[in-house]
């Protein structure tokens, strides 16, 4: 991680409790979990949303998670911080819902034909007619 991306991420890790860290700094079980809080931290530097509004919009999302039955044990907060990406995005009109569900359909399509440790790569194929 760079200096200016190790500062932000540890900016963010004090201006939003909860978020798993070491000594380090944030904690991810896997790569798509720092892709996640990457494209979040990203966004709040270009002045998309402030942290406090980031906080309200996931606290709201894993409050709905747990009315559903999530029995919130930790392993699906970065899932609950992907939702609120995805919300955020939408709202502020970066995107609309319809692109962001065209494009995560074609990441599963391409997922489902790349072989187990190789990269996913995207292809116009993968977005169907």
């Amino acid at each position: 991680m760079t200096a200016p991306d190790r500062h932000a991420a540890l900016a963010a890790t004090r201006a939003l409790p909860g978020i798993p860290v070491d000594q380090d700094g944030p904690v991810f079980r896997e790569p798509w979990e720092a892709h996640a809080f990457a494209m979040a931290v990203t966004l709040h530097a270009r002045g998309l949303f402030t942290w406090p509004e980031w906080a309200a919009a996931l606290a709201e999302e894993i409050s709905r998670a747990q009315e559903a039955g999530d029995a919130d044990c930790g392993d699906t907060y970065y899932r609950h911080w992907l939702a609120t990406l995805e919300r955020l995005v939408a709202e502020k009109g970066v995107t609309t819902p319809a692109h962001l569900a065209r494009y995560r359909d074609a990441w599963d399509h391409a997922a489902d034909r790349t072989p187990h440790g190789k990269p996913i790569e995207l292809r116009p194929e993968d977005f169907g007619g």
